[in-house]
């Protein structure tokens, strides 16, 4: 299965870090090359009030904040703040998307990480979007540095 793994560090602690975390700050690091649609009640839920084990809501991915791409089914399997969350959703282009984001306290704030691995449709179709995949993520993780750059630990 491909994967990839991404790590940044943030002068954030784990807490104030997960404390702000919805999907609405999820959209804040995607764009401006993805978008993803989220019902109302969902855009600035706080992480830990998700649950776990259930699809939470369909969400059509944009590209470009625009253009729909995919269908994402987004369901977490377990939540820990201020540890991370563990998602195992599937979409229509991948059978399997799981990604577990998780934070580690450091002396300055926390390392945060990405994990994402992916099963899609069809053989070929993972192997041809992970490079999409690791620059959204990697952007993603710009974005978060840019975020939390005056942030005190």
């Amino acid at each position: 299965m491909p994967s990839f793994r991404i790590s940044s560090e943030l002068p954030v602690r784990p807490e104030d870090f997960w404390a702000g975390m919805s999907m609405d700050a999820v959209n804040a690091e995607l764009m401006p090359f993805v978008r993803m649609t989220t019902p109302a009640s969902w855009r600035d839920c706080p992480l830990p009030q998700w649950k776990s084990g259930q699809v939470l809501f369909r969400s059509v991915i944009l590209l470009f904040g625009m253009l729909p791409v995919d269908v994402h089914a987004l369901q977490l399997e377990s939540i820990d703040p201020p540890r991370g969350f563990h998602e195992r959703s599937s979409s229509w282009a991948n059978r399997l998307w799981e990604h577990e984001r998780t934070t580690e306290a450091t002396a300055g704030g926390c390392i945060v990480t990405d994990q994402v691995t992916v099963v899609g449709r069809a053989p070929w179709l993972a192997p041809l979007m992970m490079p999409i995949y690791r620059f959204v993520f990697r952007h993603r993780h710009r974005r978060l540095q840019r975020l939390y750059a005056n942030a005190r630990p």
